[in-house]
């Protein structure tokens, strides 16, 4: 089993992972960034389509503040509102449109062109066609590529989260206050494990959406970082305020690719089967509503008329626009036989983002000493018990910031705490992946019917059993 020490381990290469490496290679910190997938770019950040909230000059700032709270059921933390809406604008322009110089969409006046999503009271989010977190993801990466103090390793799993408690070959350092000190990693390619001995842990791992039957989320958000936290007795809250996306794409198979909030904020209506539009008898804002409201109407309407799927439709708009708009969404749709532009888009709710997570304060700090937590793993509060529309790349890039700032004055002061780590013991019984794949089914099916849209005491008590 191979050790390597380093600065700064960050597990993940989404968003958030991206700002924290970003901050911290101006003090010249040896920082390792890994992820489980092949390329670093696919992340959950790749496939955010709508947009990232900016700022609409005309209006009052503080709206901004009262829509993200009124949406999240009015349980978010005010504080780390008022920290994202203080200081979220500025940091996209400064480091998103100035450094990186993303080329986000511009009106016929050569303006940034802000567009409205559900439950904001004004237009005020930036976007790049239907493809920002993409254009986001891969423009940020191949900044930090070009840095020689960031390694990124790729096809490498985090299994668990070293503590001086846990892995130590000292046992008096059970009685240590509870620290991070690294991570066993597995490397893929290679077959092995990996001890990776850092003075500072990032945690940017993304949701858990894998663990339901329909999700938009990719094939690596299972939970993983949450889990890992979990063991070491980091404090995890709010973990069921899941968040389910009323617009995912419904195919035969279950993989549900996201048709984007901003399609309903450029005037899409939803239809039932008969082609009859029914959100106004939910909610006066109608399509425009929160998502939670519209996913549970979707649901609603389904359950009367033993349908699978409602239907999402833009066909009124001009065809060149809607193409123009909606690149991605509309080449995936005409893929499947499906042309946007001229029939409505067959669509089911699905999860889509954990707005609780591993408790962090205002510069990603757990409760776990040298391990800090950012994006969707983590819970600032900001999103109380549902996210606004295209507040979660804000979110990954002020407390990737705020962490990466905080550790730059820190990590020189750091030593490595663990120079004895336990040897890591692989199992000998070989896996049966047929029980394997039954087991995965049992738990999305059960959290599907019993944790998900709709939730009663007896349906949890089950789901409990069940697990």
């Amino acid at each position: 089993m191979s050790h390597i020490q380093t600065d700064c381990l960050i597990i993940g290469t989404g968003l958030a992972g991206c700002s924290v490496a970003y901050e911290l290679s101006k003090h010249g910190y040896d920082i390792l960034m890994i992820t489980r997938a092949k390329q670093p770019e696919d992340s959950a950040t790749l496939w955010a389509q709508g947009g990232i909230v900016f700022k609409n000059d005309l209006k009052d700032p503080e709206a901004l503040g009262h829509d993200i709270f009124d949406a999240g059921g009015k349980i978010g933390n005010p504080k780390s509102i008022d920290i994202l809406i203080r200081e979220g604008p500025a940091l996209v322009k400064k480091v998103l449109i100035d450094e990186l110089q993303i080329a986000f969409d511009k009106n016929e006046n050569g303006e940034l062109e802000l567009t409205e999503e559900a439950a904001h009271s004004l237009p005020r989010i930036l976007h790049f066609g239907d493809a920002t977190g993409e254009i986001i993801e891969k423009t940020f990466l191949n900044y930090l590529k070009e840095k020689p103090n960031i390694t990124i390793l790729t096809s490498h799993t985090a299994i668990d989260l070293l503590t001086l408690s846990h892995h130590s070959t000292n046992p008096a350092d059970v009685y240590e206050t509870s620290r991070c000190t690294g991570a066993y990693i597995y490397d893929h390619e290679n077959h092995q494990i990996k001890t990776i001995l850092a003075k500072e842990t990032i945690l940017a791992t993304g949701g858990l959406g894998q663990l339901y039957l329909h999700t938009t989320n990719p094939k690596g958000s299972r939970g993983d970082g949450l889990a890992m936290a979990y063991r070491t007795g980091a404090r995890i809250m709010n973990l069921e305020y899941i968040q389910f996306h009323p617009t995912a794409l419904y195919q035969k198979s279950n993989d549900r690719f996201l048709i984007s909030e901003a399609v309903r904020g450029e005037g899409a209506k939803i239809l039932n089967s008969s082609g009859e539009t029914f959100m106004k008898r939910y909610d006066p804002r109608a399509e425009l509503a929160p998502r939670d409201i519209v996913s549970r109407a979707l649901h609603d309407e389904m359950l009367k008329e033993g349908s699978t799927c409602m239907y999402l439709d833009i066909s009124h708009k001009d065809g060149n626009w809607i193409r123009s708009r909606f690149p991605s969404i509309y080449s995936k749709c005409l893929s499947l036989g499906i042309d946007m532009t001229k029939e409505p888009i067959p669509v089911v709710p699905a999860a889509h983002y954990s707005c609780g997570g591993v408790y962090v304060d205002d510069r990603g700090n757990t409760t776990v000493k040298n391990l800090k937590a950012v994006g969707e793993v983590s819970c600032t509060g900001i999103h109380g018990g549902n996210r606004l529309a295209s507040t979660s790349l804000l979110e990954d890039l002020v407390w990737g910031i705020r962490a990466g700032q905080d550790l730059g004055s820190k990590l020189s002061k750091k030593t490595y705490q663990m120079p004895n780590v336990l040897h890591w013991e692989a199992a000998t019984e070989a896996v049966e992946k047929e029980l394997l794949a039954q087991d995965w089914m049992t738990i999305k099916h059960t959290m599907w019917n019993y944790v998900g849209l709709i939730r009663t005491p007896k349906r949890l008590e089950r789901a409990q059993r069940i697990l």
